[in-house]
């Protein structure tokens, strides 16, 4: 599984972020999904609760459309990772690649994870 991105776009009328990976993988992450997933401690529950792994449950978590699941802005952080900034003003979260390839949504990526 490669970490290392040759692409990211938003799509704001789909609500679907996607990143191309340099192995080929196309992951596409609903907004919402970035939303429940966001890896700050704030959202984490507290510093005690930061792992490098999304937590299972925010595959399940429904995000409806509200200022706090519509992307604004996406900046860089170094090499290395993205911060997404939301309408509600919500900047916190860090998501570096590691992260990101590992919240993919995709059946691949998931059936991957459960075999572990």
């Amino acid at each position: 599984m490669s970490e290392k991105p040759t692409g990211v776009t938003a799509n704001k009328g789909k609500r679907v972020f996607s990143i191309t990976w340099d192995d080929g993988h196309v992951s596409n992450y609903p907004f919402g999904l970035l939303r429940a997933a966001c890896p700050c401690a704030s959202c984490r529950g507290g510093h005690e609760n930061m792992k490098s792994e999304p937590d299972e449950d925010v595959f399940t978590k429904i995000m409806a459309d509200s200022l706090s699941t519509r992307l604004t802005n996406v900046v860089a952080v170094g090499s290395y990772a993205l911060t997404i900034v939301w309408e509600d003003g919500h900047d916190y979260g860090i998501f570096n690649w590691h992260y990101l390839r590992a919240l993919c949504p995709c059946d691949e990526c998931r059936g991957s994870r459960a075999s572990k």
